[in-house]
């Protein structure tokens, strides 16, 4: 699996090649595509000026910052490249906090850090059992994107954890919140019968147990209008072709591409398939095809 970012972890004198790894991903997640429902050919955006109401070609197209309403500061590539922080593809470990200390709103995107190369092996292990044994995280940057992020490393399983960190000005105050919230004074009883229910319900976390209701739902309403559909190419029989020119056209067609891992998926397996279907891939050539057949 391609790294999201490669380069060096770094601690005093130690030093170790590492890749980081995206830990979560949102593709597994069903897609839809925006189309033309009369052709069954996909959208494709065009860039449009707010005020002309004319195309913009892609050379015109520019960055600007809003001043005032309207009005927009330009600001060239160049300007950009000449501010960029410098990547040395290093992640120096500047200290080291305890986990507990650690602001969960803070907490940004996930990774996988692993070592990337055989001769690093060692080094990895050396300051990843350094932080398990003290029970501490390391915070270090590195630049991603153009951007320097901080980020924090504590040990997991065979590897680390590296999670980018928020700076504080991404962070909303909760004071902005919370701050008309009355104080109650609650009755002994009240919160007895409240912890009772706490300790009745308590149970271990277990990720497995959650259950995407939405997307069972949806995968369960696509496979059956797969089902009943008069071909593979989910044209509604009503509209299957208009004539154009005396040549039969779909007129309508909804395009789905499902991505599901192969654990999930019975086709890759051998297992028989549950919700999820292998792939339904429909393409207005092949609907061209079968309606020309």
């Amino acid at each position: 699996m391609r790294p999201y970012w490669k380069g060096y972890l770094k601690l005093a004198l130690v030093s170790c090649p590492i890749a980081l790894h995206a830990a979560c991903s949102s593709t597994e997640r069903i897609a839809f595509r925006q189309i033309n429902k009369a052709t069954g050919n996909r959208l494709r955006q065009q860039l449009i000026d707010e005020e002309t109401r004319e195309p913009v070609a892609p050379e015109h197209k520019g960055r600007g910052y809003e001043v005032a309403k309207g009005q927009y500061l330009i600001v060239e590539d160049a300007e950009l490249e000449a501010i960029e922080i410098e990547s040395t593809h290093t992640i120096e470990i500047d200290r080291f906090v305890p986990r507990s200390q650690i602001d969960q709103r803070f907490f940004d995107d996930p990774y996988y850090v692993m070592p990337s190369e055989p001769v690093g092996q060692e080094a990895f292990a050396v300051i990843r059992e350094a932080m398990r044994g003290k029970g501490m995280v390391a915070l270090g940057r590195l630049v991603m994107s153009k951007r320097e992020r901080v980020i924090a490393l504590e040990p997991y399983d065979k590897g680390l954890l590296g999670t980018t960190l928020r700076y504080p000005y991404e962070v909303r105050k909760p004071e902005d919140h919370f701050c008309d919230l009355p104080d109650f004074t609650i009755a002994p009883d009240m919160l007895r019968l409240a912890e009772h229910i706490l300790d009745s319900r308590a149970s271990e976390f277990d990720p497995a147990t959650f259950r995407d209701r939405y997307e069972e739902a949806l995968l369960a309403h696509l496979k059956a209008k797969q089902a009943f559909s008069p071909s593979h190419h989910s044209i509604t029989s009503s509209a299957r072709a208009s004539s154009v020119g005396g040549t039969s056209r779909p007129s309508t067609l909804a395009v789905v591409r499902l991505s599901t891992k192969s654990n999930r998926v019975g086709c890759s397996t051998g297992k028989s398939p549950g919700l999820a279907p292998c792939r339904i891939l429909s393409t207005y050539s092949a609907a061209r095809r079968n309606s020309s057949s």
